[in-house]
Parts: C-alpha cells; sequence; structure tokens
C-alpha cells in the first residue's frame, strides 16, 4: 500500500484492539488473535509492537503470550528502545523475567536494558543480566 491509499477502515479497526488488548494485558484474547492470524510482531505508528505495549504497562502473562507465537521479544519501537529496557524503566521485573525467558537481549537497543538498569542503579537486574 502506498502511502496515499488509504487503509481498510476494518483493518485499523482489529489493529486499534489488539493494541488495546495488548495494553490492557490480556492474554487469552491476544492467544486468540495471534492463533487467528493477526501478526505477532503487529507494530503501531511508533513502531511499538505488541510486546512493547504488553511489556511497559507490566503485563507478564501477555509478553509471554505473545512470545510463544513468534513475537520478537528484542524488538525496538522508533526510537530504539526495546520492551526489556522498557520493563526496566517501568521497574515490571516479572515482565523482565519473562522477556529474558523469552529470549530477550539485555544489550538490545538504545539504551539497553543494562544501560538503563545502570542508569537508575538496579544493581539485582545487573546481576540478572550478567552485567557488572
Amino acid at each position: 500500500m502506498s502511502e496515499h491509499e488509504t487503509p481498510d477502515p476494518e483493518v485499523v479497526e482489529l489493529a486499534s484492539k489488539v493494541f488495546g488488548l495488548a495494553r490492557a494485558g490480556d492474554a487469552v484474547a491476544l492467544a486468540a488473535y495471534l492463533d487467528a492470524g493477526v501478526p505477532a510482531n503487529l507494530t503501531n505508528e511508533k513502531g511499538d509492537s505488541l510486546v512493547m505495549l504488553a511489556a511497559y504497562h507490566g503485563h507478564a502473562e501477555a509478553v509471554t503470550a505473545l512470545l510463544t507465537r513468534g513475537a520478537d521479544a528484542d524488538r525496538a519501537n522508533d526510537r530504539g528502545q526495546t520492551p526489556l529496557a522498557g520493563a526496566v524503566f517501568k521497574g515490571e521485573d516479572a515482565v523482565v523475567r519473562a522477556l529474558l525467558s523469552g529470549g530477550a537481549d539485555p544489550e538490545a537497543g538504545t539504551p539497553s536494558a543494562v544501560d538503563t538498569a545502570r542508569m537508575f542503579g538496579k544493581t539485582e537486574l545487573l546481576e540478572l543480566f550478567g552485567a557488572r
């Protein structure tokens, strides 16, 4: 689709609904939409993935549901931020653990999760990441 084509309103409505489910942490509904064919790495206008939205809003179960269905744990948004760095910034330790279990790289992104943990003096997370 070119820049000047108008997206199908039903597609826009569905995407908005799915992004809302990620923000709300509705793991069951997210799983059902992904199982029905919604792309696991769908991003919004800021480049935020479903994983990023679920992680930033503190929903570890939704993060796990997305990752087990093929979502990229390290998918950075348009500002270079990863879900793991966002979870560190927000103090969402359960999400941090879910992302690490799903293969997230603490060194990915700008700033990385390691850099973010250092900025905020989160020594327990630095230990978890194997950083000094």
